[in-house]
């Protein structure tokens, strides 16, 4: 008697058990209905790059000086006592410290850039935070560590006061001391700027400080010049100006805490940016700041706006015509994709610039071809005999290889871009990621949850919405004859 041939089992895939089956389609609703709130105006949700604040936060749109406009500081480089014209190197190393500064206070796609020899424009989107960044920004940002002198006659030690008041915090040194050498051991050049980081301390007291570390040999020197000045008193000061003045308990073994009076993260995190970038050459003054408009102007962006529009607009409509039933959940898709994309970006939140919108659109061609290579290898397993549900599934598995090659190259060149790029090419860089993301997301997800509904209505039976004949649509076995079970074998 002739054994019965069993298909071997397959295992069940990520996407294709019965939890995960239910699961999805609720997380793709929260996830669309945390995107629309997230997406109208006035709305409070959490921005990542203030974390602190909570998750009542205004989100808004940033746009960038091309977009919107936003402001320009001037500043100009003074020549000291003992210092000579700066040389077009010192400019660069000034331009890139401003650069790093700016970009960590949380403002994208700054254009930083050098002017009659001795001086550095940068130009910042919006006009919010103009005091604030020129403050960060402009500070020359010298950090001292001052042995106060511990005799009786100037400031004494801890257990021996002396004839001097401790400088309070916010004062100013006392310029004679930083002249002699042996007062000023260590100054922010010898710190790790790895090691650096601004955070909330439990206390007590409580409140926001900036821990340090000493960088290679300076480590083991601290430690022995701390050993050797206990109880003596030192001040940290930055710029002239006493941030702190603790005295010194025992040995330090290299690391360290500023606790001045931060008045909040900002504050904290402005000088923990300094000390991690360094010391500007040269002081720089600052000549003031002025509102710049956008630089392409209103019709040249309401021009590629609708450009975008148009171009969007085509290839939905060609989804729709050649793809017929699966076109529409494909559209449907693409919809929830720029839903929850500009989600993202006001999460972030991304600073959008025309080269930001062009990463956008490129996404939305890689999610519209995502699309294409399920649909068509869906009809080729149509035409091979399968039933509708089987197809799609297989139209889906079997795309899937080559949806993921494709993404992953092009995240593998974004992140290139992001890392290695200037800050104009770092956002275009990370809204094609953002984007490439979401579009793997939708396609492989929404759009498979939506069609597995889809198809499932005895309505949506028919040959011609899957762009199929009615024979291939209804290629059955005939009865006594063997199932169809070739299998497509087009490359996709």
């Amino acid at each position: 008697m002739a054994r019965r041939r069993r298909r071997a089992a397959q295992p069940p895939t990520l996407l294709s058990s019965r939890l995960v089956r239910r699961f999805l389609p609720i997380l793709i609703i929260l996830l669309g209905l945390m995107a629309i709130w997230v997406d109208h105006p006035g709305a409070r949700f959490l921005v990542l790059s203030s974390v602190d604040a909570g998750i009542t936060q205004p989100v808004h749109t940033k746009l960038g000086l091309d977009l919107k406009g936003g402001f320009s500081i001037t500043y100009q480089a003074v020549v000291g006592k003992g210092q000579t014209a700066p040389t077009s190197a010192q400019m660069e190393t000034i331009r890139s410290i401003m650069e790093q500064r700016v970009n960590t206070f949380s403002v994208s796609e700054p254009i930083v850039q050098t002017a009659a020899g001795d001086r550095v424009i940068v130009s910042v989107p919006g006009v919010n935070n103009a005091d604030k960044i020129a403050q960060l920004v402009g500070k020359t940002g010298l950090l001292q560590f001052v042995l106060l002198p511990p005799d009786a006659a100037h400031y004494g030690t801890h257990t021996t006061p002396g004839a001097l008041p401790i400088p309070a915090d916010g004062t100013k040194i006392d310029p004679t001391l930083l002249t002699v050498p042996a007062n000023v051991p260590f100054t922010g050049a010898d710190l790790d700027p790895s090691k650096i980081q601004s955070r909330y301390d439990q206390g007590p007291p409580a409140g926001w400080v900036v821990d340090f570390a000493f960088a290679g040999s300076k480590a083991a020197d601290f430690n022995t010049w701390s050993g050797a000045h206990v109880d003596d008193v030192f001040a940290i000061v930055l710029d002239g100006n006493v941030i702190s003045a603790p005295y010194i308990k025992g040995a330090i073994n290299g690391t360290g805490t500023i606790s001045g009076g931060f008045t909040g993260a900002t504050d904290s995190g402005q000088l923990a940016t300094i000390l991690q970038y360094g010391a500007l050459p040269y002081v720089m003054q600052d000549q003031g700041h002025v509102e710049v408009p956008a630089t392409l102007g209103k019709t040249f962006l309401n021009q590629t706006l609708l450009a975008g529009f148009i171009g969007i607009a085509l290839v939905l409509l060609f989804m729709l015509i050649y793809y017929r039933l699966p076109g529409l959940v494909a559209c449907f898709a693409l919809g929830y994709y720029t839903l929850v994309v500009y989600a993202i970006f006001r999460i972030v939140p991304v600073t959008l610039t025309l080269a930001g919108i062009a990463g956008f659109v490129l996404s939305v061609g890689m999610a519209v071809d995502a699309n294409i290579l399920i649909f068509e290898r869906t009809k080729e397993e149509l035409r091979a005999g399968k039933t509708l549900v089987s197809a799609v599934e297989a139209g889906f598995n079997r795309a899937l290889n080559s949806i993921i090659d494709s993404n992953v190259s092009t995240l593998i060149t974004a992140f290139i871009l992001y890392f290695f790029g200037s800050p104009t090419i770092q956002g275009f860089a990370l809204v094609l990621i953002v984007g490439v993301l979401t579009s793997m997301f939708t396609a492989v997800v929404v759009s498979r949850t939506a069609l597995r509904f889809v198809v499932h209505q005895s309505v949506t039976h028919r040959a011609w919405l899957f762009g199929v004949s009615e024979a291939e649509f209804k290629a059955r076995a005939l009865p006594g004859q063997r199932p169809a079970r070739r299998e497509a074998r087009g490359r996709v």
